[in-house]
């Protein structure tokens, strides 16, 4: 799944004052080896374990560049258009529901050919919009079904899993709830599958609210660079690529043969793709074919959907990666492989250096010792590798859009620290999975604050926030003490003999997290007041 980045921040330079190097030696504290050298080693070792993630980025830059031209094409074009199921997996989705649906049931393709499944596990109002929804539709002579449950076992994948014995087609179509597909979307994707070693097809995202806000317009620029360069690098050139649970089309029999939907993560499409990939079905990435979606417009809705990308993908390396890397297939695949399915594992990682802030003031952590020339060619060789290749990548990605490259670089720091932001949220997500803790599926909260066509009851205003339950305001807190501990990092820099290149970076650290706590903790009090508006009781006359 595509993830906000936390790899581009790498302090750089020796952070030790040289008043709290003598106050230290004074306390015989700065030598003491049982102190420094276990310090120094964590240090060191968290900084090339986000320094190697770091290179990997220019890796698929260079890919995606020497294999950009490399366009598929499918084999030839159908004669007789092969039978498709579209599936719209929903759970209280209210102020999407029917949008979705007419967007599915607009699709152009001969009706005998097409069968639409709304699979909505909802148990509040949004149930009968959407059963109204598909009776309309049913009544104008549309083969659409509803098919609701009331156990929600499994969450997403279990009704996918559950819809699998009555669907009709050859080929499934699956589009989340705030997904608006394009009426072309089948055409132009279903003449791929007349290679019969193609199992499933992922089109590009697009997004319906990108220039909203800052958020918006750097979570666009997030999923940018994971779909146009990391897919388009990896799918080019002949490496796995994964189905991003929505936007994308299977063959039914690639579901069947690699096991059908799990749930035993977070990410069933993440699962399901590298099983049917290891028994030997070829996937697609067509960044030509789009298919807009709403992005989280509120800071919680994106910490929400971040966990669970992140968290799953951790659950499905622990499921696949030993089967993976033990299988006969090519060094270059499981390479791959393994650093896609760990690179979450960077949010812990930058977590882990953050905390270890602190203690350079204190402890001399510099290997080549008191800021020596040696120490600043090999904090600006870290620098490089973490800092310099995110944006490398990011640029690249808005660059094969040609979107402004000043823009781009203009919005680069926010990029990082946003991802710094999340990084504690999501260095969670990464601990869950690898302790084994058990969590629930929970859903990106839906706005539909684009769609002049909804109603006040099926809309959200901006300025409305919808709860996101998971998110706990302990997070919050602690996101906003990590700030003022950065800041602090930050203002004790200055002292340094190499401020400028220490300080900057600190600087980010501590302002992704005050905007993400902050942002977070005001998201938090609003749905408190709603809550508490809604049940207070009216005014005596």
């Amino acid at each position: 799944m595509p993830y906000a980045d936390a790899s581009s921040c790498i302090t750089a330079g020796s952070l030790t004052p040289e008043w709290i190097i003598a106050a230290a030696a004074d306390a015989n504290l700065l030598n003491h080896p049982l102190l420094r050298w276990p310090l120094t080693i964590a240090y060191l070792s968290v900084l090339a374990l986000v320094a190697t993630y770091g290179l990997h980025r220019y890796w698929l830059v260079w890919l995606y560049y020497r294999h950009r031209i490399q366009i598929p094409r499918p084999n030839h074009r159908f004669d007789d258009l092969p039978s498709v199921t579209v599936q719209l997996p929903m759970y209280n989705e209210a102020h999407v529901a029917e949008r979705i649906i007419d967007a599915a049931c607009a699709l152009q393709y001969p009706p005998d050919r097409l069968q639409i499944q709304v699979l909505d596990d909802s148990t509040d109002h949004s149930a009968a919009i959407a059963r109204n929804r598909v009776a309309h539709w049913a009544a104008k002579g549309v083969d659409i079904e509803l098919l609701h449950r009331t156990d929600r076992t499994g969450y997403k994948a279990g009704a996918l899993a559950a819809a699998s014995p009555s669907v009709k087609g050859d080929l499934v179509a699956i589009f989340d709830a705030d997904f608006v597909p394009k009426t072309d979307f089948l055409k132009r994707t279903v003449h791929y599958f007349s290679d019969p070693a193609v199992g499933m097809i992922q089109t590009r995202w697009d997004h319906l609210n990108r220039d909203d806000s800052v958020l918006t317009r750097s979570q666009a620029i997030f999923l940018d660079g994971h779909f146009i360069i990391e897919h388009g690098a990896r799918n080019r050139s002949n490496r796995w690529i994964n189905f991003n649970g929505t936007a994308g089309v299977w063959r039914r029999e690639a579901i069947d043969s690699a096991g059908g939907w799990q749930h035993d993560t977070l990410t069933e499409d993440v699962d399901l793709s590298y099983r049917a990939q290891l028994v030997g079905w070829k996937f697609l990435f067509l960044p030509r074919v789009t298919c807009p979606a709403e992005l989280p417009p509120e800071i919680n809705a994106f910490k929400a959907q971040q966990h669970r990308w992140t968290k799953g993908s951790i659950q499905t390396a622990k499921k696949l990666l030993p089967t993976l890397l033990t299988s006969n297939i090519p060094a270059r695949v499981k390479m791959e492989a393994f650093f896609h399915l760990t690179s979450p594992m960077v949010y812990l990682y930058v977590s882990m250096m953050a905390l270890l802030f602190y203690p350079v003031f204190f402890i001399n952590m510099d290997p080549l010792l008191g800021g020596s020339f040696g120490s600043l060619i090999l904090g600006t060789s870290l620098c490089a590798m973490g800092t310099a290749s995110a944006g490398v990548f990011y640029t690249a990605s808005q660059r094969a859009q040609r979107r402004s490259l000043p823009i781009t670089i203009l919005y680069l720091p926010i990029l990082m620290s946003i991802g710094i932001g999340i990084a504690l949220n999501n260095a969670r997500g990464c601990l869950e999975a690898l302790f084994g803790f058990d969590s629930a599926f929970i859903r990106t909260p839906k706005y539909n604050t684009t769609s002049p066509r909804a109603t006040p009851d099926t809309r959200q205003t901006k300025s409305t926030v919808i709860a996101t339950p998971s998110i706990k305001i302990w997070m919050s807190l602690i996101e906003i003490a990590m700030g003022l501990y950065t800041a602090q990092c930050a203002r004790m820099s200055l002292g340094t003999s190499h401020p400028y290149i220490s300080t900057p970076f600190l600087a980010l650290f501590a302002s992704g997290y005050f905007y993400v706590g902050i942002s977070s903790l005001r998201s938090q009090w609003t749905v408190w007041r709603d809550a508490r508006a809604l049940i207070a009781p009216a005014p005596s006359a």
